[in-house]
This record gives C-alpha cells, structure tokens and sequence, in this order.
C-alpha cells in the first residue's frame, strides 16, 4: 500500500504540473523532478523489501546490490541537488523579485535540471566502480533492508580507504555544501520575510517556501542523522543500538520521506488543490460521455 501511494502521489503531481497551465512554474517544474527522483527511489527499494517478506527470500546477487545502490545513491543525490536548486528559486523570488524574472527562465530550468541528473549519475558512478573494484571474500550477509554504503563495505576484505575518502570528498561537495547554501538562503528568506511590514505579507511570503522547508527539514534531518551516527571503534553492543537506530532513520528517508513528499505539497498548496480539481472534474466528464 505504501508503494502504491507513493508512486501514485508522485506520479499525481507530475500529471498535474503537466497538465496545469498555471503550474508551469519553475517551482512546480523542479518540483516534478523530485517527484520523479522520489518514484526512482521507491522503486530501487520497496520492491526488493515486498519480494523479501512475501516469498521469503533474502537472497540478492552482488550486482543486484551494487545496482541498488547505485540508483538509491543517484536518487538521494539529486534530491539534495534539486531541494538546493528549489531553495534558491525562492531565495530570488523573495529576497529578489525584480530580477527573478530574469534570472530563473525556461533555459535555466532545464539547465539547472539536465546538470542535477547529469551530475548524480556521474558522481555516484565514480565511488561505485570503486566500490566494485574490491575483494569479498569474507561474510556475505548485509544486516540491512537495502544495500547502502557502509554495509556494503563492511563486507569488504580489501582496503577500503580510497572509497572513503571518494565518499568523503563527494558528499562534501553535493550534501553537506547545498546543505548550507539552503540553510544561509533561508536566513536571507526569514529575514526579509520579518521585513515585510503587514501581517498578510508576510503570510503569503512564507507560505510559498513553507513546503520546501518542510520537506528539507525531514529529509536532512534524519540524512545527517544517520550518516552522523558513530559506525566504528564501538563496543558489539553499543554498534548493534546504533545500526538498529540507522534502519528505522534509514526507513525514514527511503520510504517516509517520498510518501510524504506529495501530501506535504498538495496539502499545502491552493494552486496543486486547484489543479486537482479541474484535473478530476474534466476526468469524471470524460468518463461520462
């Protein structure tokens, strides 16, 4: 059921900023973007985990793993990329409205899309031929639901530094960097927000990045929580709390956050309600004749 909302809720609003003349915005274009990003993920992971409960078999070959990693990397990636790029889309529409128009056109949203898919699939391939470049010879049981890096590695009998300090560098570069481009962008966004002088300026200002920072909020939040959480140099017990503690986050941003996604923008959003509306009623007549 929750595979089947998310890709329906995401799916949804594809259609609807598709359909929608008053969607096309670039808010709304990237936004379809992440609902796709969102769809990619789901796929990558659910089915796996459906296939794994229901036929009772755990089993996944080594390129099946590295596969799987390889597209849930590229999805988060491109997440972190395109929740940047929304940010900065409100950071002018608000702190700079004169020159939004200007700046953010057609050419730069299918610029700003192209290099954001473009450079998560070549980043990620880069530490994953890495990846697959090392020896396992040892255990061959991930103690996870999906094949993420450090379970992976942990299987490893090779030295796994090289691919640290890949992972290292590039996460540096495309999360934890945008990461703080969003954070300074919503301190410039809130300032000149409290700058507005009536109540319903300021309402209407805030209420058009409420959304997106609510979808930050939750996807960084448990991200940095998981990769933050000490792996190594932990007693056996101490480890197995915290490798319990980075599933259930892990399940958090894998499955909670593109199910969430849709509902939060819909919910939230007049123009996607609106759009709804028109989409179904031109539907239903549809139907009837």
């Amino acid at each position: 059921m929750v595979y089947c909302v998310t890709v329906f809720g995401n799916l949804l609003i594809i259609v609807l900023v598709s359909y929608s003349g008053n969607l096309h915005t670039p808010m709304y274009l990237f936004l379809t973007q992440l609902s796709l990003s969102d769809i990619i993920l789901a796929t990558d992971i659910l089915p796996n985990i459906l296939h794994a409960v229901v036929v009772k078999d755990n089993v996944i070959s080594f390129m099946d793993c590295i596969v799987q990693f390889y597209f849930f990397d590229v999805s988060e990636t491109t997440d972190c990329l395109l929740l940047t790029v929304m940010c900065y889309d409100r950071y002018l529409a608000i702190c700079q409205p004169l020159h939004y128009a200007y700046i953010v056109n057609h050419r730069f949203c299918l610029r700003m899309i192209v290099m954001t898919w473009m450079l998560s699939a070549f980043v990620v391939l880069i530490h994953t031929l890495t990846i697959t470049r090392l020896n396992f010879c040892g255990p061959n049981q991930i103690d996870h639901f999906f094949c993420d890096l450090d379970p992976i590695l942990e299987l490893s009998c090779s030295d796994i530094t090289v691919v640290e300090i890949e992972v290292t560098i590039l996460s540096a570069l495309l999360v934890v960097i945008p990461f703080f481009i969003i954070i300074i962008s919503y301190v410039y966004i809130i300032f000149t927000i409290l700058q507005i002088p009536s109540i319903t300026g300021r309402q209407k200002a805030f209420s058009t990045c409420s959304s997106h920072l609510v979808v930050v909020s939750m996807y960084y939040g448990t991200l940095l929580c998981v990769y933050l959480v000490p792996n190594r140099n932990q007693s056996w017990k101490a480890k197995g709390q915290s490798l319990n503690i980075k599933k259930f986050l892990s399940l958090l941003y894998t499955v909670g956050t593109p199910l969430m996604n849709p509902v939060i923008y819909s919910l939230r959003n007049s123009h996607i309600i609106k759009a709804f509306g028109t989409f179904k009623r031109r539907f239903l007549h549809m139907i009837q004749i």
